[in-house]
């Protein structure tokens, strides 16, 4: 009888190591870090087993586990004290991700450091702009120079990445214009242009405080029925100056990711979000998974052409490469 032969490359451990197609390293990892004003605080989110919202007094005993680990890079999310409708803390050149930023690169220079660039942690609304009072929409050019602003305050507190989730048309175009112009020429943009409005982020909005207090989303992130849309998305951020682009979330989306690489030469991130992270999280305390499911779901973001992976797993999975399960 002839047939192929597919087992022969899948017979022991050192063969398939060496036609593995995709690997994880910690290179690929980016690791979330909720960072609030309040002192003294390292609180677990109740919808995220294993994350906390760190204050900034405690943020050293982090960023120690994370080096340690051999995580290159880290985002932070702020938790300020005050919030008001023009979310000023954002922009607040002594706000709290520009203070944890300055304390990271303080304490370990060689961390990567990306700082989200939106308004809802900032805004007593809890929308990624301003609002117009007559439609009780977002109002998408008056709050591209708070954006802008943001953006600005975060590169001068020492960001490596300004990393811009807020949605708003033509806010790559205008951060990279204001960028520019205050010397930060050198600093990328990691920009959020391919976020779909998805149910998967409950857990998130736990963590930074973030629920709209009226509304959804909708008419600024995108519907998670579309495709093509994404790829409009892509292309006015390359054109308008992106040097990445986040597919937010990851799991149900890796489609998009993979429409993403094959029709763009910039690197490409999954942001593997909270809901996908917690589900996982769940099922593999409960038993009713193998922790194995964790690299198994990284290595399908791979597969699908990511090449860095924003994940609440970073720990987890550094231990998981040191064991050898990465290769």
């Amino acid at each position: 009888m002839k047939f192929d032969r597919h087992r022969r490359l899948r017979s022991s451990q050192f063969m398939r190591d060496i036609v593995r197609e995709n690997s994880l390293s910690k290179n690929d990892l980016i690791y979330p870090i909720f960072v609030v004003e309040a002192p003294d605080i390292k609180k677990e989110v109740s919808s995220m087993k294993g994350v906390y919202q760190i204050s900034l007094n405690r943020l050293e005993e982090e960023l120690h586990e994370v080096v340690k680990l051999g995580i290159k890079s880290v985002i932070f999310f702020g938790v300020p004290n005050e919030k008001d409708a023009v979310g000023t803390g954002a922009y607040d050149e002594n706000g709290i991700v520009q203070e944890a930023c300055k304390l990271s690169k303080k304490l370990y220079p060689e961390l990567l450091v990306i700082l989200d660039t939106c308004m809802c942690e900032y805004t007593d609304h809890g929308h990624c702009g301003v609002i117009n009072e007559e439609t009780q929409d977002v109002d998408n050019d008056k709050s591209l120079p708070l954006l802008v602003k943001t953006a600005i305050s975060q590169a001068k507190a020492g960001a490596d990445i300004i990393a811009p989730s807020n949605m708003m048309d033509g806010f790559v175009s205008e951060i990279r214009k204001g960028l520019d112009k205050n010397g930060f020429e050198h600093i990328p943009i990691m920009s959020y242009g391919i976020k779909y409005a998805s149910k998967f982020y409950g857990p998130f909005r736990d963590a930074a405080e973030s629920t709209p207090s009226f509304g959804d989303r909708r008419t600024y992130q995108m519907d998670p029925a579309n495709r093509l849309d994404a790829l409009r998305e892509l292309e006015s951020d390359e054109r308008e100056g992106a040097d990445m682009m986040i597919v937010k979330p990851a799991l149900s989306y890796l489609d998009i990711i993979r429409d993403v690489r094959n029709n763009s030469n910039l690197p490409v991130v999954a942001y593997n979000v909270s809901g996908e992270y917690s589900m996982t999280r769940n099922a593999v305390d409960l038993g009713l998974l193998d922790e194995e499911v964790i690299m198994e779901q990284m290595l399908s973001m791979k597969r699908a052409g990511a090449d860095l992976i924003i994940t609440y797993f970073a720990k987890d999975l550094c231990r998981m490469i040191d064991e050898g399960e990465g290769n």
